[in-house]
């Protein structure tokens, strides 16, 4: 949220959602410098500075959900948007890992994490992106 935001006016945004008491994590703006992001998350974040939980084949979330909508939009092919990381996402992460000259491990942790989220920003709406 706030992707057309002035940076003072994301400041501001940010500040409601953190100190309002209503979500569990807002997103450090050092993560997201160009939005706001907060949800009612669960489970330990995979970076010690926050974000996502590390997610991996077997994992069935709405983070998983992310990270396919985040792989599509990106070109990675999961098989579609379904919150289950199958053997189509973890293939699709192999290959995004390498490309990137990550740890090719088809499991994304604190730094894939952070690659995907720093390469989708601006991509803007695609076929295979929730809007």
């Amino acid at each position: 949220m706030g992707q057309t935001l002035s940076q003072s006016q994301r400041k501001m945004l940010w500040n409601s959602a953190n100190n309002s008491g209503i979500w569990y994590y807002v997103e450090p703006i050092s993560l997201t410098p160009t939005w706001v992001h907060w949800d009612k998350r669960f489970g330990l974040p995979a970076c010690s500075t926050g974000g996502y939980p590390l997610i991996k084949r077997g994992s069935l979330s709405n983070y998983v959900l992310i990270a396919q909508d985040d792989l599509n939009t990106l070109g990675y092919k999961t098989n579609g948007l379904d919150g289950i990381f199958g053997p189509a996402t973890q293939n699709a992460v192999r290959e995004y890992q390498e490309i990137r000259g990550l740890v090719v491990d088809g499991i994304i942790g604190c730094n894939t994490w952070r690659a995907l989220q720093e390469d989708v920003v601006g991509t803007g709406k695609t076929s295979t992106t929730i809007n």
